[in-house]
């Protein structure tokens, strides 16, 4: 394959950014208005804990269910498939009645993210040429982080003027508008092959003798690392707001860390290319978990707070989000889709248990410091899992 990039390729991938920016807006929208949920429906810290993992319940629905499906029905479908579901579900929350409906809304919200993530990965890895794979299937991850960033702008601009259920509406209207793109001008991925012999026995083929221990180690690392980013995407800026921040300092916590995200998958991506997947996730976990333990014991005031959490987004999401490159090495193209969406699926019950379980300790009285350390652990746990998988592809 030719090392340049046709304006094709480069059309695609950019789409499969946009896409993934669509998602950092939803995620993100359910964190920065978890404050002004907990107060209407006067929940309680572990009520709005079960209101983050109701999403993520339902993206690791999509990453089982519908991710999957990318190796037999096409890439294509099931992008405009997940895009339907993430519209709906986010025009259903503007709607939501009560707290049970907000459960049931996020989760069919979760189920489209948890189908469309996989593949983006899955697609950018194919339209790419191989010297340009590993960077663009990083850089795509950091359409999320931009989308988190732009969305502080929104909701500092429009919850104090039409409330937290406008920024919803917003939301599904750019979600809508993405799947017209994507009806009209994405095409198939090249990797996809139709009918292939391979369309039934996709999931066992994960765990023959030649992926079996690299699947298991992939699955057990994500999780891991899903529990420590998840938590701190959920939880910093309802943190910032409980601490006695004002309302526009705290949600400014919130879009720092995410900014720090952005730029770090950027690094993340470069640093991957001179030095290897499994080297540049040993060096953004272990200064991560660093960083993290400094903050949670540490009483800072707002400048050097807001500096820290842009390290800390910078290096954990930079550093998570190094498995998609390496997801979509271990597997070849006719179970990538399936291989990287069961990875991100098995994954994501960390994403559902840590958010919970940070909510519950919170509400046990547990200090920051002690809260602090026990999710910077499971990120030294994901680099120590990654190290172990011996995929020829996986440097």
């Amino acid at each position: 394959m030719k090392n340049s990039m046709s304006w094709l390729q480069i059309g695609v991938v950019s789409l499969c950014f946009l896409l993934n920016f669509n998602d950092g807006i939803d995620v993100l929208l359910v964190s920065f208005a978890g404050e002004h949920i907990m107060k209407e429906w006067g929940l309680n810290n572990a009520e709005l804990g079960y209101v983050f993992s109701a999403g993520l319940a339902g993206m690791t629905a999509g990453c089982f269910v519908l991710a999957p499906l990318g190796d037999q029905w096409g890439r294509r479908k099931v992008f405009l498939g997940s895009l339907f579901l993430i519209s709906v579900g986010m025009l259903l929350v503007y709607f939501a009645p009560s707290l049970n409906a907000l459960l049931i809304f996020r989760f069919i919200t979760g189920l489209g993210i948890g189908g469309i993530l996989p593949n983006l990965a899955t697609v950018a890895s194919e339209f790419s040429t191989d010297k340009t794979r590993d960077f663009n299937v990083g850089i795509v991850q950091g359409g999320w982080p931009l989308g988190a960033i732009l969305t502080g702008f929104m909701v500092a601009w429009v919850f104090p003027l039409l409330g937290w259920r406008a920024t919803f509406l917003i939301a599904s209207a750019f979600s809508f508008a993405l799947l017209l793109l994507v009806y009209f001008f994405l095409p198939e991925s090249p990797g996809f092959v139709p009918e292939s012999k391979h369309s039934k026995t996709k999931i066992y083929e994960l765990f023959t003798p030649e992926y079996r221990t690299s699947t298991i180690l992939l699955w057990a690392a994500i999780f891991f690392g899903f529990l420590t980013l998840y938590t701190l995407i959920s939880w910093v800026p309802t943190l910032a707001k409980q601490s006695g921040m004002p309302f526009e300092l705290a949600t400014y916590v919130g879009m720092t860390l995410n900014f720090g995200a952005f730029t770090g998958v950027f690094v993340m991506g470069l640093t991957i290319s001179k030095i290897g997947i499994k080297k540049t996730m040993t060096l953004f976990f272990i200064v991560a978990f660093i960083l993290m333990n400094f903050y949670g014991n540490v009483k800072l005031d707002y400048v050097i707070n807001l500096i820290l959490v842009f390290f800390i987004g910078f290096l954990v999401q930079g550093g998570f989000n190094s498995f998609y490159p390496a997801a979509t090495r271990i597997y070849p193209a006719e179970i990538r889709s399936t291989g990287v969406g069961l990875a991100m699926g098995a994954g994501r019950f960390g994403a559902i248990l840590g958010p919970t379980v940070f909510g519950l300790l919170t509400d046990s009285g547990m200090s920051v410091a002690g809260r602090f350390l026990i999710f910077s652990l499971p990120i030294l746990v994901a680099v120590f899992l990654l190290h172990k998988i011996k995929s020829k592809e996986l440097s």
